[in-house]
């Protein structure tokens, strides 16, 4: 969305980096600050274009963030949207080296971090985003920006996230609340570039290195996960699935949607991903799944807290 409120307790990281940091093959470097670099599809329409750089302007002016250069592809990138088979949002992009090479120009110029803004199409009109809007669909675009974003962050190494460049949307009274904060202005920019700007360093990790290591004594890597929190239904990324080959704690949240990778159904096959002595928790919602978390943090016995409450076992 718009929105996105900046707190030193939170890691802003991007799917891919999030994936190889759980898998233990990425360390998180926490940071003051950031040279966000602008990276911008030619497809961008001039007005278009010039409200991003505006906002990049702003950014700059009222929250003091490091933000520049500006980079423009050489060609429109040329995105284009679909559907997967379970019915979450897919896409891609035509011109996947320019696109590349734009990181890569802005990389030497100095950036440290790198906000895309790519021209998606206008669906305007269409059943998937009256849905969407209305509480009730996918969001249409998040599958392609997922596309892109990966490309850059596993081509540069750098912290990147991804803005869709659309026409302003018509007023929908019936909004609902959760899609509001996306209808906010002329962009989606202002987010990612909070974002980015104290996003962390992604520093490989060797395997062979001290963590005690000075320089390295600040980071945060996969042993520091206390536990995962994740939608039931959502269960099948690399993130969720290395995590649980680590015995990272596993708090499955009912939040139904279009997926049907759940807790039941990696059990269900076989031997199953998920073995019996897994510590797998089930929360009705996020509230919930915040109380367990706090009970890990602090030590307290989950079961404790629970009714009808259970009774010691005696083994012979």
């Amino acid at each position: 969305a718009t929105l996105f409120w900046s707190d030193s307790r939170i890691q802003y990281v991007e799917g891919y980096a999030l994936d190889r940091f759980s898998m233990g093959e990425l360390m998180l470097r926490p940071v003051r600050t950031q040279q966000v670099g602008l990276l911008l599809d030619a497809g961008i329409e001039e007005e278009l274009r010039h409200r991003h750089l505006q906002v990049a302007e702003a950014c700059r002016t009222s929250l003091g963030l490091n933000i520049g250069p500006v980079v423009i592809t050489e060609e429109p990138l040329e995105i284009k949207l679909a559907k997967g088979s379970s019915g979450s949002s897919w896409g891609g992009l035509d011109k996947v080296d320019t696109l590349l090479k734009a990181g890569e120009k802005l990389k030497k110029a100095g950036a440290t971090a790198i906000a895309i803004v790519t021209r998606f199409p206008d669906d305007v009109g269409s059943e998937v985003l009256d849905s969407y809007r209305h509480g009730v669909g996918v969001d249409n675009l998040g599958g392609a920006e997922a596309v892109i974003s990966h490309l850059l962050v596993r081509h540069l190494g750098l912290p990147c996230a991804h803005a869709p460049a659309l026409t302003a949307l018509p007023l929908e009274a019936e909004l609902d609340p959760r899609a509001a904060g996306e209808e906010l202005g002329h962009t989606f920019l202002t987010c990612v570039l909070v974002g980015l700007s104290r996003a962390p360093d992604l520093l490989p990790v060797n395997f062979e290195q001290s963590f005690e290591n000075s320089s390295l004594s600040n980071c945060i890597h996969a042993d520091h996960l206390g536990a995962v929190v994740a939608p039931n239904g959502a269960l099948g990324g690399e993130a969720i699935l290395a995590c649980l080959e680590r015995n990272v704690p596993l708090i499955v949240v009912s939040n139904p949607n279009v997926l049907r990778v759940t807790s039941q159904s990696l059990r269900s096959k076989g031997d199953g991903l998920l073995k019996d002595n897994l510590f797998v928790l089930h929360a009705s919602n996020y509230v919930e799944a915040a109380g367990l978390i706090l009970l890990l943090r602090e030590g307290i016995n989950i079961d404790s807290l629970y009714r009808p409450l259970s009774k010691i076992v005696i083994i012979d």
